[in-house]
């Protein structure tokens, strides 16, 4: 299957000795505010949590959830995605968020209610879903 590795030592008594690790975590950032964006697609429903420059704090989705074809896409799911990401986003310490919305899904209106259920306030909503101006070019007509 492969080579044995063999490891030699030099000093079979010296100790072995491990880095002290600090138990107080310095490098997690406190955040007040933050963006929701909520992409809800047919066929599933993507949360991501941003701060106020767009740099992404967490995301979350129906398919990490374990939730497999056509269910992915239901509002049940969606507001399942909404409660862990509130959680993490509390975690953070964000009180108040504002929401983007993008895509035609079910599971638009229920993420963002699964996410405001763990208590964090809303300030505003957008819609950025994208519309067609004029649509495609139709076909031709057929010729018999």
């Amino acid at each position: 299957m492969g080579k044995k590795r063999i490891v030699k030592t030099e000093n079979e008594n010296a100790v072995e000795s491990k880095p002290e690790v600090s138990l107080k975590e310095g490098g997690k950032k406190r955040f007040d505010s933050g963006i929701l964006h909520v992409r809800s697609t047919y066929n599933n429903t993507i949360l991501t949590l941003t701060d106020k420059k767009g740099a992404v704090l967490g995301t979350a989705s129906s398919g990490g959830h374990g939730f497999k074809g056509a269910k992915k896409g239901t509002p049940f799911a969606a507001a399942k995605v909404g409660e862990t990401l509130a959680l993490k986003a509390q975690s953070l310490g964000i009180k108040e968020i504002s929401v983007v919305v993008k895509g035609v899904g079910l599971g638009r209106e229920s993420g963002i209610r699964g996410f405001i259920s763990k208590g964090v306030a809303i300030s505003s909503i957008k819609d950025t879903t994208p519309m067609p101006h004029n649509g495609p070019k139709p076909k031709k007509p057929r010729r018999v």
